[in-house]
């Protein structure tokens, strides 16, 4: 068993025994996808922890597991051919033993998702008040539909969308991008959701339209205590929201720990490249940005050994065919900062202080 926060839990790890699991506590999360051309790897043993009014952030390139990661909280995968492990603890109930009717119960409820393209996830021949009053009224069956319009008009006011009385009864095509993610968020919030996963919430967005959807959803944690999933390639809006930093690379967790302790002190080479080759509007920088070389792996034909050794330039500091040939487990530097690589503690700590924090 690897390393992780899981070994300091006490008692079966197949139950919960109460102060042992977080609010949301992902255990050893598979999903595997068998096609024609090999089984695809999306998710392979992802374990994190989050209480409420806390938020993590999930960040990768494209293909690296996070989006199918939140997909499988919500159990969006049931009716698919995909192969599911692992436990998902939801407040005492674990999601991937709960049967089709509670989990529909829970999503949408207790829990909600705000999609990356408000404009494809909302119905374009609906308003966008009657979307909101359905997913009240899914929940609530005994409550009216005069008393669902007047919660989804509070609900868009709460959001900042202008005149919310007039546009509660227009189309998703007549609001601008950053008003359809507003009211995305208006009808994730819909009904109090204790637990909210934002899948890219501002990729396609302007950057002052997105500072303004995080202020608000700072905003609406704050008033809600609702804990937040954070999925994003930006690694500037997990430093302006999250509490902790997953970072994820072929589908596994190479990285793990306290915002602060991700970004000024990184532990793994994936994560020096992507903080390398951020740019910086804080100060003058005299060198090229250094982007990651290569390409993601396949998820169908994952790399032996550590997943990353064919883009890492640092394999010379492990000798012999180690990076090529083991997996590393995910260990623990004693400060809750985990990562996933064969190049000793001391020495990445001494790489990292000559080569990459002058670059940081």
């Amino acid at each position: 068993m690897e390393q992780t926060k899981l070994d300091t839990r006490k008692g079966d790890p197949g139950k919960n025994t109460g102060a042992d699991t977080g609010f949301l506590d992902v255990r050893d999360l598979k999903v595997h996808f068998p096609t024609d051309d090999g089984l695809v790897r999306a998710v392979d043993g992802i374990s994190f922890r989050i209480e409420r009014g806390e938020t993590i952030g999930i960040v990768g390139e494209s293909g690296s597991g996070k989006s199918v990661t939140s997909q499988a909280i919500l159990g969006l995968h049931r009716r698919s051919r995909a192969q599911s492990s692992g436990q998902i603890w939801l407040d005492g109930e674990d999601l991937m033993t709960v049967d089709d009717e509670r989990l529909r119960e829970l999503r949408g409820n207790k829990m909600a998702m705000i999609f990356q393209d408000p404009l494809s996830a909302m119905h374009p021949y609906y308003t966008v008040g009657a979307q909101i009053v359905e997913a009240i009224r899914v929940h609530h069956p005994d409550t009216s539909k005069d008393a669902a319009k007047k919660r989804a008009i509070d609900l868009l006011g709460l959001v900042g969308i202008p005149s919310p009385a007039r546009r509660v009864d227009q189309y998703p095509h007549e609001f601008s991008g950053g008003m359809r993610q507003r009211a995305m968020i208006a009808m994730a919030l819909s009904n109090d959701p204790a637990l909210l996963i934002a899948d890219e919430p501002t990729t396609a967005l302007d950057v002052t339209v997105q500072a303004q959807i995080l202020d608000l959803m700072r905003k609406l944690q704050s008033e809600f205590d609702s804990a937040i999933i954070m999925i994003t390639h930006d690694l500037g809006v997990v430093a302006e929201m999250a509490d902790e930093i997953l970072v994820m690379y072929g589908g596994k967790a190479v990285e793990h720990g306290a915002v602060d302790n991700v970004f000024y002190e990184p532990q793994h080479p994936y994560a020096w490249g992507l903080l390398t080759s951020m740019p910086r509007l804080d100060r003058a920088r005299m060198d090229r940005l250094n982007p990651v070389p290569g390409n993601p792996p396949s998820l169908i034909n994952i790399p032996p050994g550590c997943a990353f050794h064919p883009r890492c330039t640092y394999q010379s500091e492990v000798p012999g065919d180690v990076c090529r040939t083991v997996v590393p487990d995910l260990l623990d530097d004693g400060t809750s900062h985990l990562t996933r690589c064969h190049i000793p503690t001391a020495r990445r700590e001494e790489i990292f202080l000559s080569d990459i924090k002058p670059r940081l």
